[in-house]
Protein backbone atom coordinates (compact mmCIF):
# COMPACT_ATOMS: atom_id res chain seq x y z
CA UNK A 1 0.00 0.00 0.00
CA UNK A 2 2.98 2.30 0.21
CA UNK A 3 2.84 3.41 -3.43
CA UNK A 4 -0.90 3.95 -3.27
CA UNK A 5 -0.59 6.05 -0.13
CA UNK A 6 1.97 8.30 -1.78
CA UNK A 7 -0.18 8.78 -4.86
CA UNK A 8 -2.99 10.22 -2.77
CA UNK A 9 -0.72 13.11 -1.91
CA UNK A 10 0.04 14.18 -5.46
CA UNK A 11 -3.68 14.62 -6.17
CA UNK A 12 -4.51 18.28 -6.95
CA UNK A 13 -6.89 20.51 -4.95
CA UNK A 14 -7.07 18.26 -1.91
CA UNK A 15 -6.61 19.69 1.56
CA UNK A 16 -6.74 17.16 4.36
CA UNK A 17 -4.33 18.54 6.98
CA UNK A 18 -5.11 15.73 9.40
CA UNK A 19 -4.59 12.87 6.96
CA UNK A 20 -1.33 11.74 5.38
CA UNK A 21 1.80 9.70 5.76
CA UNK A 22 4.80 7.94 4.58
CA UNK A 23 8.43 7.53 3.91
CA UNK A 24 11.67 9.05 4.98
CA UNK A 25 14.86 8.99 2.89
CA UNK A 26 16.35 5.53 2.67
CA UNK A 27 20.10 5.57 2.84
CA UNK A 28 20.41 1.80 2.35
CA UNK A 29 19.82 1.49 -1.36
CA UNK A 30 20.64 -2.21 -1.68
CA UNK A 31 17.63 -3.56 0.15
CA UNK A 32 18.60 -7.21 -0.32
CA UNK A 33 21.38 -7.20 2.26
CA UNK A 34 19.56 -8.47 5.32
CA UNK A 35 20.21 -11.31 7.67
CA UNK A 36 17.30 -13.28 6.31
CA UNK A 37 19.63 -13.83 3.33
CA UNK A 38 16.97 -13.69 0.65
CA UNK A 39 17.30 -12.26 -2.82
CA UNK A 40 15.22 -9.45 -4.10
CA UNK A 41 12.05 -10.94 -5.59
CA UNK A 42 11.67 -11.10 -9.32
CA UNK A 43 8.34 -9.91 -10.50
CA UNK A 44 6.60 -9.60 -13.84
CA UNK A 45 4.33 -7.00 -12.30
CA UNK A 46 3.79 -3.90 -14.39
CA UNK A 47 4.77 -1.82 -11.36
CA UNK A 48 8.43 -2.67 -12.06
CA UNK A 49 8.28 -1.01 -15.47
CA UNK A 50 7.56 2.56 -14.36
CA UNK A 51 9.62 5.39 -15.85
CA UNK A 52 12.22 7.25 -13.84
CA UNK A 53 10.22 10.54 -13.78
CA UNK A 54 7.18 8.73 -12.41
CA UNK A 55 9.20 7.05 -9.69
CA UNK A 56 10.88 10.36 -8.83
CA UNK A 57 7.47 12.03 -8.48
CA UNK A 58 6.28 9.20 -6.28
CA UNK A 59 9.31 9.37 -3.99
CA UNK A 60 9.01 13.15 -3.57
CA UNK A 61 5.39 12.63 -2.53
CA UNK A 62 6.54 9.88 -0.19
CA UNK A 63 9.06 12.09 1.62
CA UNK A 64 6.56 14.87 2.23
CA UNK A 65 3.68 12.62 3.15
CA UNK A 66 5.53 10.92 6.02
CA UNK A 67 6.28 14.25 7.64
CA UNK A 68 2.62 15.22 7.40
CA UNK A 69 1.62 11.83 8.78
CA UNK A 70 3.85 12.25 11.82
CA UNK A 71 2.25 15.62 12.53
CA UNK A 72 -1.26 14.24 12.01
CA UNK A 73 -0.64 11.35 14.40
CA UNK A 74 -0.54 13.78 17.33
CA UNK A 75 -4.14 14.85 16.67
CA UNK A 76 -5.77 11.56 15.71
CA UNK A 77 -7.18 9.41 18.54
CA UNK A 78 -5.77 5.86 18.75
CA UNK A 79 -7.69 3.01 17.12
CA UNK A 80 -10.10 1.19 19.41
CA UNK A 81 -9.62 -2.10 17.54
CA UNK A 82 -6.25 -3.79 17.77
CA UNK A 83 -4.95 -7.19 16.76
CA UNK A 84 -4.65 -9.40 19.85
CA UNK A 85 -1.16 -9.78 21.26
CA UNK A 86 -0.49 -13.49 21.49
CA UNK A 87 2.48 -15.70 22.14
CA UNK A 88 3.32 -17.68 19.01
CA UNK A 89 4.43 -21.27 19.49
CA UNK A 90 7.99 -22.39 18.85
CA UNK A 91 8.61 -24.96 16.15
CA UNK A 92 9.61 -27.71 18.58
CA UNK A 93 12.65 -28.59 16.46
CA UNK A 94 15.14 -27.27 19.00
CA UNK A 95 16.02 -24.23 16.88
CA UNK A 96 14.10 -21.69 18.93
CA UNK A 97 12.29 -20.49 15.82
CA UNK A 98 8.57 -19.84 15.67
CA UNK A 99 6.38 -22.47 14.09
CA UNK A 100 6.01 -21.48 10.42
CA UNK A 101 2.43 -22.72 10.27
CA UNK A 102 1.50 -20.55 13.25
CA UNK A 103 3.07 -17.46 11.72
CA UNK A 104 1.23 -18.07 8.43
CA UNK A 105 -2.00 -18.54 10.35
CA UNK A 106 -1.60 -15.13 12.01
CA UNK A 107 -0.89 -13.46 8.66
CA UNK A 108 -4.10 -14.90 7.23
CA UNK A 109 -6.00 -13.69 10.29
CA UNK A 110 -4.49 -10.23 9.87
CA UNK A 111 -5.84 -10.16 6.31
CA UNK A 112 -9.31 -10.63 7.76
CA UNK A 113 -8.69 -7.45 9.75
CA UNK A 114 -7.52 -5.65 6.57
CA UNK A 115 -4.19 -4.93 8.24
CA UNK A 116 -2.92 -3.04 5.16
CA UNK A 117 -5.37 -0.22 5.87
CA UNK A 118 -5.94 -0.56 9.62
CA UNK A 119 -2.50 -1.34 11.01
CA UNK A 120 -4.07 -4.14 13.04
CA UNK A 121 -1.47 -6.85 12.58
CA UNK A 122 0.08 -9.43 14.90
CA UNK A 123 3.33 -7.75 15.92
CA UNK A 124 4.87 -10.97 17.24
CA UNK A 125 4.93 -12.48 13.74
CA UNK A 126 7.44 -9.89 12.47
CA UNK A 127 10.98 -8.85 13.28
CA UNK A 128 11.17 -5.41 14.88
CA UNK A 129 13.52 -4.30 12.08
CA UNK A 130 11.57 -6.02 9.32
CA UNK A 131 12.01 -4.52 5.85
CA UNK A 132 8.83 -3.32 4.14
CA UNK A 133 9.15 -2.69 0.41
CA UNK A 134 7.37 -2.21 -2.87
CA UNK A 135 8.78 -1.37 -6.33
CA UNK A 136 9.01 2.34 -5.44
CA UNK A 137 11.12 2.03 -2.30
CA UNK A 138 11.59 0.43 1.09
CA UNK A 139 12.15 1.12 4.76
CA UNK A 140 12.76 -0.85 7.93
CA UNK A 141 10.78 -0.86 11.15
CA UNK A 142 7.65 -2.71 12.22
CA UNK A 143 6.15 0.12 14.25
CA UNK A 144 6.64 2.54 11.38
CA UNK A 145 4.75 0.18 9.06
CA UNK A 146 1.93 -0.11 11.57
CA UNK A 147 1.71 3.67 11.90
CA UNK A 148 1.73 4.22 8.13
CA UNK A 149 -1.02 1.65 7.57
CA UNK A 150 -3.12 3.40 10.21
CA UNK A 151 -2.59 6.76 8.51
CA UNK A 152 -3.55 5.29 5.13
CA UNK A 153 -6.73 3.89 6.67
CA UNK A 154 -7.73 7.40 7.76
CA UNK A 155 -8.07 8.30 4.06
CA UNK A 156 -10.62 5.55 3.41
CA UNK A 157 -14.36 5.39 3.93
CA UNK A 158 -14.97 1.84 2.76
CA UNK A 159 -12.47 -0.89 1.93
CA UNK A 160 -12.43 -4.55 1.04
CA UNK A 161 -9.26 -6.60 1.09
CA UNK A 162 -9.39 -10.32 0.51
CA UNK A 163 -6.66 -12.94 0.52
CA UNK A 164 -7.32 -14.92 -2.65
CA UNK A 165 -4.53 -17.52 -2.49
CA UNK A 166 -1.56 -18.48 -0.33
CA UNK A 167 1.64 -20.18 -1.54
CA UNK A 168 4.20 -21.83 0.77
CA UNK A 169 7.77 -21.88 -0.53
CA UNK A 170 11.07 -22.82 1.11
CA UNK A 171 12.07 -19.44 2.49
CA UNK A 172 8.89 -17.42 2.04
CA UNK A 173 5.14 -17.38 1.68
CA UNK A 174 3.21 -15.47 -0.99
CA UNK A 175 -0.21 -14.01 -0.37
CA UNK A 176 -2.24 -13.07 -3.45
CA UNK A 177 -4.87 -10.44 -2.66
CA UNK A 178 -7.60 -8.27 -4.11
CA UNK A 179 -8.22 -4.75 -2.84
CA UNK A 180 -10.84 -2.06 -3.38
CA UNK A 181 -11.77 1.07 -1.48
CA UNK A 182 -13.46 4.46 -1.62
CA UNK A 183 -11.22 7.37 -0.70
CA UNK A 184 -12.67 10.10 1.49
CA UNK A 185 -12.06 12.85 -1.05
CA UNK A 186 -14.94 15.14 -2.11
CA UNK A 187 -15.33 13.30 -5.44
CA UNK A 188 -15.26 9.83 -3.76
CA UNK A 189 -12.84 8.04 -6.10
CA UNK A 190 -12.98 4.24 -6.19
CA UNK A 191 -9.74 2.26 -6.26
CA UNK A 192 -9.54 -1.37 -7.29
CA UNK A 193 -6.49 -3.56 -7.88
CA UNK A 194 -4.94 -6.97 -7.36
CA UNK A 195 -1.45 -7.87 -6.23
CA UNK A 196 0.63 -10.11 -4.03
CA UNK A 197 2.92 -9.83 -1.03
CA UNK A 198 6.02 -11.92 -0.35
CA UNK A 199 6.74 -12.76 3.28
CA UNK A 200 10.34 -13.85 3.86
CA UNK A 201 11.02 -15.79 7.06
CA UNK A 202 14.15 -15.39 9.13
CA UNK A 203 15.79 -18.84 9.55
CA UNK A 204 16.79 -18.16 13.17
CA UNK A 205 13.63 -16.61 14.62
CA UNK A 206 11.02 -17.88 12.15
CA UNK A 207 9.51 -14.39 12.04
CA UNK A 208 8.86 -12.34 8.90
CA UNK A 209 11.98 -10.30 8.11
CA UNK A 210 10.95 -8.95 4.67
CA UNK A 211 7.49 -7.88 3.52
CA UNK A 212 7.64 -7.16 -0.22
CA UNK A 213 4.53 -5.82 -1.90
CA UNK A 214 3.67 -6.00 -5.62
CA UNK A 215 0.74 -4.38 -7.41
CA UNK A 216 -0.54 -5.75 -10.73
CA UNK A 217 -1.51 -2.23 -11.80
CA UNK A 218 0.85 0.56 -12.97
CA UNK A 219 1.16 3.40 -10.49
CA UNK A 220 -0.04 5.96 -13.03
CA UNK A 221 -3.16 3.88 -13.61
CA UNK A 222 -3.83 4.10 -9.88
CA UNK A 223 -3.38 7.86 -10.06
CA UNK A 224 -6.01 8.03 -12.81
CA UNK A 225 -8.39 6.09 -10.56
CA UNK A 226 -7.78 8.62 -7.79
CA UNK A 227 -8.59 11.52 -10.14
CA UNK A 228 -11.75 9.91 -11.54
CA UNK A 229 -14.96 10.90 -9.67
CA UNK A 230 -17.33 8.10 -8.74
CA UNK A 231 -20.74 7.77 -10.42
CA UNK A 232 -22.42 8.62 -7.15
CA UNK A 233 -20.57 11.94 -7.07
CA UNK A 234 -21.97 13.05 -10.44
CA UNK A 235 -25.44 11.85 -9.48
CA UNK A 236 -25.43 14.01 -6.37
CA UNK A 237 -24.18 16.97 -8.41
CA UNK A 238 -27.06 16.55 -10.86
CA UNK A 239 -29.67 16.22 -8.14
CA UNK A 240 -28.23 19.22 -6.35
Amino acid sequence: MTSLLSLTYVTPHVNFPHRSDFFRPNYHIKTHRFRCNSENPRSNSSTTQESEPENALLKVAWYGSELLGIAASFFRPPSSVEAPERALELSGEGTGALDRAKVVETIKEDFQRSYFVTGNLTMGAYEDDCEFADPAGSFRGLRRFKRNCTNFGSLIQNSNMKLMKWEDLEDKGIGHWRFSCILSFPWKPILSATGYTEYYFDPQSGKVCRHVEHWNVPKMALLKQILRPSRGFWKKKTEG
